[in-house]
């Protein structure tokens, strides 16, 4: 059944919404303002006072902030309260430059879960269920914060983190997991190796629904992933500086609902700034509205993405983003033409003789850039003949071509060839930068 968990709030009129919306925004302004030397800081240069934030289209008067601030801050300049408040620490990654230090304080935890447990209770999950959590727990935020909403809803929680898949796909089996939340890389090859033991999803598991998130993924996945299994793929939303996984699609699949009463967003143009008509694509910005430890004015997130601010038909009046495209920074320009691994995966998940593993490799020979995508194929189609597999790689490099404007290089490899992840996957190398 496909519920409510707060209706007051997920029903709320559009127009309740965005008065509550301009009280928590003035309200969080202020606090930052008085509690943050920072965001003081930054509102001085920008020639603004909380007194000048009466409505909500006064949030362009803010300046943003970036992750460039939250490294030069390291670890906890921008908190707005002292330790003995924070009760948790997350750390991002600091695999290109220092990490950013997140801290929430037992009402920020109390809102990440509840957060959840409307997204959860959105697409059918409650009391009875059994959710296996294959996120990665500790200092990243997607294990834990699962597992919180999980229980919140009354659900049973198997925290499996990260790896040891043989042992995951037997616990699901033996335990009866209903759902599982990891990224969508990891699931893929979580039902590969099940294949491999002779277990099929469908077949010898109680599993209804996937939750993925944690990396960009393709319509064209979330078909693959449910017509080779039989569950219900939900794409899952938030951002380890916003509080990890938040958001999620409810059950008709139609973008993710962002919750109005806890989260401003905005999207803009990522070159000038300026925002975009909804329906445009274009950067997430978010300032935060119910968090205190660690609260965000503006926050450039990097996610692509469009805005759809008209009710959902399951009776939510929250604004949905529609799926994540890529990130400004994962772009890749290749002779001078902007490439994502998005739109590469869209293409190639089309493909049925195309596995689900696929690397994306930039180098320069000369004075040109020359991508190559490498390929698994499935077995039935690696077993044909060359000249099948020659036609095929052509056929591949003209699809890419169309939807990317340049031509990439097509490498089919046999299948278990691409090395797997049980983290978020390595799409691209970029030997340029080498």
């Amino acid at each position: 059944m496909f519920g409510y968990w707060n209706p007051h709030v997920e029903r709320m009129p559009i127009k309740d919404l965005h008065k509550l919306q301009e009280e928590r925004l003035r309200t969080v302004v202020r606090y930052v303002y008085d509690h943050s030397s920072f965001y003081r800081q930054r509102f001085r240069e920008a020639g603004v006072e909380p007194e000048d934030i009466k409505e909500l289209s006064d949030v362009t008067k803010l300046p943003f902030t970036t992750k460039i601030d939250l490294r030069n801050t390291y670890p906890t300049g921008m908190f707005c309260l002292p330790q003995d408040w924070v009760v948790r620490y997350h750390v991002s990654s600091g695999t290109t430059g220092k990490p950013t230090v997140v801290g929430y304080t037992q009402g920020d935890i109390d809102m990440w879960t509840d957060s959840l447990a409307r997204g959860l209770t959105s697409i059918g999950l409650g009391r009875g269920d059994v959710i296996q959590v294959s996120y990665g727990y500790g200092l990243f935020t997607g294990g834990l914060g699962l597992h919180y909403g999980a229980e919140r809803i009354g659900a049973t929680v198997l925290p499996t983190s990260a790896g040891s898949t043989e042992r995951q796909i037997e616990l699901m089996q033996d335990l009866g997991s209903t759902a599982i939340a990891c990224t969508p890389s990891y699931f893929l090859y979580l039902n590969e190796v099940a294949k491999k033991m002779g277990v099929s999803i469908r077949d010898d598991t109680k599993l209804k629904a996937g939750l993925f998130g944690a990396e960009p993924w393709s319509d064209e996945t979330r078909r693959r992933i449910e017509v080779s299994t039989g569950i219900k793929a939900y794409d899952v939303y938030g951002t380890s500086e916003m509080s990890g996984p938040l958001c999620s699609e409810c059950h008709l699949q139609n973008g993710i609902h962002i919750w109005a009463d806890l989260f401003l967003i905005e999207v803009i143009d990522p070159k000038t700034g300026e925002q975009v008509a909804e329906g445009e694509r274009g950067e997430l910005v978010v300032t935060t509205l119910d968090k205190w430890a660690f609260p965000l004015i503006r926050y450039r997130i990097g996610d692509l993405t469009i805005v759809n601010n008209e009710a959902c038909e399951c009776g939510r009046t929250h604004p949905r983003i529609m799926r994540i495209l890529g990130r400004t920074d994962d772009m890749i320009i290749v002779r001078g033409i902007n490439v994502f691994p998005s739109q590469v995966e869209s293409v190639l998940m089309k493909i049925p003789e195309i596995g689900d593993n696929y690397m994306i490799i930039v180098d320069r020979k000369g004075p040109l850039d020359v991508m190559t995508v490498k390929v698994e194929v499935t077995e039935s189609a690696f077993s044909d003949k060359i000249a099948d597999l020659m036609s095929l790689s052509k056929m591949v490099s003209q699809q890419l071509k169309g939807v990317l404007n340049i031509m990439a290089d097509v490498e089919l490899v046999e299948p278990g060839t691409i090395p797997r992840s049980e983290g978020k996957a390595q799409r691209v190398i970029d030997n340029r930068e080498v």
